[in-house]
């Protein structure tokens, strides 16, 4: 028996909507990983998308996602302890979405945690009593198209000011605290430095286990203090790539003690199974090779830098607006997709990159940035109406 289950993101897609809408749950995970799941006593799992008939998709970049309210019948038939809401497509569908999946959640006698009606139905964490210990869990989401407010619904946010608080009060309240942080770098197995910073600030407020989800695939492990911070754990089951690293994620479970072990499962089309064999080896080795790699001082660093460096043409090229027109597309092709470092080398000099780099580093610059795009996004969709 184990005693806690974490699992990453769930989403029905259109290529398994059928086995969610009939509760199929042995194909959707497979006989093994249900085994698991029977033979833990709470588990946890990302609701990763609004559950709503109605398709009213908010204003964003990226895609919106839905999954219809019958698809809830495979998530009730796993019996989930808990799932977190706080993640940045609960809101895809708006105000109407959140509370219809909400409402399907309570009458499905699922709890839930992370998002709510405001900002402080959204923070409430929830416990559970386990081998007289008292356990606590808490969700936040980075800032992504979701975020709850003092009088807006939506998903509790990271705040830098406020989260590391509200750690430390719900603490006092429990012997072991477990969160779920929904944030990161996609596709990217490393945390960055200042993901880094607030985990290891989160646990020295009292966290003794902190999840990293969104991500999209296995990152590391590090130990630090008395935590454990899991940078990455994959999804659970989301057939939106076939990416390779979409392909391989991994359940974290808990014993008795609240010793730590890893599961690895695969995706097979748009199912998922356990890992056997070489494959589940060859998972937990380069995990356990990453693990080990970022104990080496300014390894953290050096991969960002590494990432950064090779991402940042892409970001410059969407903030000048030329990726989004069908001449760029034309004419990258034409240049056998060289086109990008060409138009940002003509595009940005030394003097507009220090522009840019001092609006998105200044707190002053960047909170009237964001609030006038904010006004300016607000006109543009009413004038479109």
């Amino acid at each position: 028996m184990y005693n806690i289950l974490i699992g990453g993101d769930i989403v029905p897609t259109k290529s398994n909507n059928l086995y969610f809408e009939k509760g199929d749950i042995k194909m959707l995970f497979g006989q093994d990983i249900l085994n698991i799941m029977n033979d833990t006593n709470y588990c946890i799992y990302n609701l990763e998308c609004p559950f709503s008939n109605v398709t009213r998709p908010i204003n964003k970049s990226g895609p919106a996602l839905v999954a219809n309210l019958s698809a809830i019948n495979a998530i009730r038939s796993i019996k989930p302890s808990l799932v977190t809401l706080a993640n940045n497509h609960i809101m895809d569908q708006g105000e109407e979405g959140l509370f219809s999946t909400i409402k399907l959640l309570n009458e499905s006698n699922i709890n839930f945690i992370g998002a709510g009606k405001d900002i402080c139905s959204a923070q409430k964490p929830y416990f559970i009593e386990t081998n007289k210990k008292r356990v606590g869990f808490f969700a936040c989401a980075e800032h992504e198209f979701s975020i709850a407010t003092a009088d807006k619904p939506g998903a509790n946010p990271v705040d830098l000011l406020d989260t590391p608080d509200l750690v430390y009060n719900i603490k006092k309240e429990c012997d072991y605290l477990i969160i779920l942080y929904h944030g990161g770098k996609e596709y990217y197995r490393y945390p960055s430095p200042q993901l880094q910073r607030r985990c290891r600030k989160l646990s020295e407020k009292g966290a003794n286990l902190i999840v990293c989800q969104h991500s999209h695939c296995i990152g590391c492990m590090e130990k630090f203090g008395d935590s454990t911070i899991v940078y990455g754990q994959g999804n659970f089951i989301f057939d939106g790539s076939d990416e390779e690293c979409w392909r391989t994620s991994l359940l974290i479970v808990l014993d008795d003690n609240f010793d730590i072990s890893f599961v690895p499962i695969v995706k097979e089309k748009n199912v998922v199974r356990l890992a056997k064999g070489e494959k589940a080896n060859l998972i937990l080795s380069d995990f356990e090779c990453r693990n080990n790699e970022i104990k080496e001082n300014g390894i953290i660093e050096e991969k960002f830098d590494e990432i950064s460096s090779k991402e940042i043409d892409t970001y410059l090229l969407k903030m000048s607006g030329f990726r989004t027109s069908f001449a760029y597309y034309v004419l990258n092709k034409l240049f056998f997709h060289k086109l990008t470092p060409y138009l940002i080398k003509r595009r940005y000099a030394g003097e507009s990159l220090l522009s840019i780099k001092n609006y998105i580093e200044c707190e002053a610059h960047s909170e009237l940035i964001l609030n006038g795009l904010n006004k300016k996004i607000e006109l543009y969709f009413e004038n479109k109406k």
